[in-house]
């Protein structure tokens, strides 16, 4: 981390301003060779206005506001620079371009959030909670990864690191300097602190079923025979003429996939091919893609015509979902001329498409069976599929060390288990983690963050 970095810290695209992010210890340098003053020497966290200039021609390229952040006190932990210009994409490729020619180096995806890390300004979970943040499709999942970037989740596991730690000194130090065994209201105290431990990293844990929903969402296939309505379902539920909808069966050949939420959580919503035999070449593909999408989603939505009698066709789509999470929809109520005639099964929502009817209600069933009731909640709730991994297995470790304690196995072999689950801890903010596990973690993130 001795070199200096550039990146464009906004998106991509025309916009009103973009913004050049520079950090390392020639970045105020290399801004000043852009404004062409050699003497320049801001006031740090101070806005200023500059005419920015190309070095090689001299020519003014645009006016922009430079904000200098002088180490340790920015992002980064490094003097960091912020050049604020007219958001036009040549402009902002000249920019950095000039940075490039004064051997700035392009930052590589998250690297301004891991010079962070390495400069001890934020933990991991903190640094993953940025990422979050700026993936986070609805308020919710916004609102946890802000809590977990202000650094909740490090404070709720500091006290059971700590207290972790206390149990292993005190079995470390029986190891060392006791000949006898320790007491046994010692050993009960040791069971009781470990057993408390264990119980708070599975509450934790525990939060993990709803904080995945608003993090990642839920995959929902629409699934039916050809001409029951799925793409006219598709477009109500997204609330836009997505897809193609016609008379004529066997319209959709391709899955269609759209982003939407209910009640705080992402759906990705997938429109599926018709299922049926056919001859047809690429209406046998789509058949096949849907099949598989089925297999791989968290909830499927069998639809019905309920303008027509149930057919064979319906009932093995019924029956080839399984016990796959599964919602019955029987779609164009509208054009059943009495609501007696037709009896519908326990398991399905009735609906019109067209009209809206009974969609609320299928919105909630979509949603039931997951666990959604903390989503709004005022606790905290662990997102990250790799937080829970290592939780469940501090957790898992800890109690194996009970259950070793309980047998009257030595120290040595109840500590293993106790040194294990205080490195799982550690891999959650970052204090033990590998270099590997850091280059996949940051892999994940935007270039000029």
């Amino acid at each position: 981390m001795s070199d200096t970095i550039v990146a464009l810290a906004t998106p991509t695209g025309r916009s009103g301003i973009g913004v050049v992010r520079l950090s390392g210890r020639d970045a105020l340098a290399m801004a000043s060779k852009l404004i062409a003053n050699h003497q320049f020497a801001p006031k740090p966290r101070a806005a200023v206005l500059h005419s920015l200039v190309d070095p090689a021609s001299g020519e003014t390229i645009d006016e922009a506001i430079i904000t200098y952040f002088k180490s340790p006190h920015s992002f980064t932990g490094e003097d960091v620079v912020e050049i604020s210009c007219h958001g036009s994409p040549i402009l902002l490729r000249q920019v950095i371009d000039i940075c490039l020619a004064t051997n700035a180096r392009m930052a590589d995806a998250g690297e301004f959030t891991l010079r962070a890390l390495g400069n001890g300004r934020i933990d991991l979970s903190e640094a993953e909670a940025i990422r979050d943040l700026i993936d986070a499709q609805t308020t919710a999942s916004a609102r946890q990864a802000v809590r977990q970037m202000r650094g909740e989740f490090s404070h709720q596991l500091q006290p059971l690191k700590d207290e972790l730690l206390n149990v292993i000194v005190v079995l470390e130090s029986a190891l060392e300097f006791v000949e006898d065994d320790l007491p046994a209201m010692q050993i009960e105290s040791v069971r009781e602190s470990l057993t408390a431990i264990a119980n708070e990293i599975q509450k934790l844990a525990d939060t993990f079923s709803a904080g995945h929903l608003i993090r990642d969402g839920l995959r929902v296939a629409i699934v039916g025979r050809p001409n029951v309505g799925k793409s006219s379902l598709f477009n109500a539920l997204l609330g836009s003429e997505r897809a193609i909808v016609t008379d004529i069966a066997g319209t959709t050949r391709d899955q269609l996939h759209e982003r939407f939420t209910i009640n705080d959580i992402p759906i990705s919503l997938i429109d599926t091919a018709g299922l049926r035999d056919t001859t047809d070449t690429v209406e046998s593909i789509g058949v096949a893609r849907a099949k598989a999408v089925m297999a791989d989603a968290d909830i499927v939505v069998v639809m019905l015509d309920a303008s027509e009698s149930v057919t064979l066709e319906d009932l093995d789509i019924i029956e080839s979902v399984g016990d796959l999470n599964h919602i019955v929809a029987a779609n164009k109520i509208d054009l059943v001329a009495s609501r007696e005639l037709r009896v519908a099964r326990a398991d399905e929502v009735l609906i019109s498409a067209k009209t809206g009817e009974g969609m609320d209600e299928l919105r909630r069933a979509i949603i039931e069976p997951f666990s959604v009731e903390e989503i709004n909640s005022a606790g905290f709730l662990v997102t990250d599929a790799r937080h829970h991994d290592l939780l469940v297995r501090a957790r898992d470790e800890i109690r194996q060390s009970i259950a070793n304690l309980d047998a009257k196995m030595s120290e040595e072999i109840v500590l293993i288990g106790l040194h294990n689950a205080l490195r799982y801890l550690g891999e959650i903010t970052g204090e033990t983690t590998t270099e590997d596990m850091l280059t996949r973690i940051f892999s994940t993130f935007c270039i000029g963050k």
